[in-house]
């Protein structure tokens, strides 16, 4: 089992880190740059190239049965759930077979409606201490559904 970040824009790098170590799990922290390297033996930060979606094509091609991925981005998190992965958003929210075609459908009508009305301000909420907490606790329980017991 691996954990997978799509490290860039990531505001949970750190709790991966630190629920990965507890389990001795080997952590892929993945992103075009621009990232201090961790010290920890079982982080590893892959830098890719410059382009669109490459850290997503990089986590997309390795990423399957019994490893999480964190991310963001719905059409990674997509392939990484057909693939078999389990996903967490940020805000320690699960996406799953069950659920991301409505996740995906909802993207791409939200990016339909802010093509149509160019002027449209603001975009999504604020990350806050309840999501972290979230997280954390969402990314406990998939770590321990992959059959991964505390070390």
């Amino acid at each position: 089992m691996s954990l997978y970040a799509d490290a860039d824009a990531c505001p949970v790098k750190d709790e991966v880190e630190r629920v990965g170590t507890r389990h001795g799990l080997r952590m892929f922290i993945v992103s075009n740059g621009g990232l201090r390297p961790s010290r920890n033996p079982l982080v590893e930060t892959v830098i890719v190239p410059d382009g669109p979606d490459v850290a997503d094509m990089w986590i997309a091609e390795r990423a399957g049965p019994g490893d999480v991925v964190i991310t963001g981005d719905i059409p990674l998190a997509a392939r990484c759930v057909e693939a078999g992965a389990q996903v967490l958003k940020h805000n320690g929210e699960a996406l799953t077979a069950a659920n991301i075609g409505n996740v995906l459908a909802t993207r791409d009508l939200m990016a339909d409606l802010r093509a149509a009305d160019p002027f449209r301000q603001g975009g999504g909420k604020g990350f806050t201490k309840a999501d972290r907490s979230r997280f954390l606790e969402a990314l406990e329980r998939a770590v321990r559904a992959a059959g991964h017991s505390t070390t």
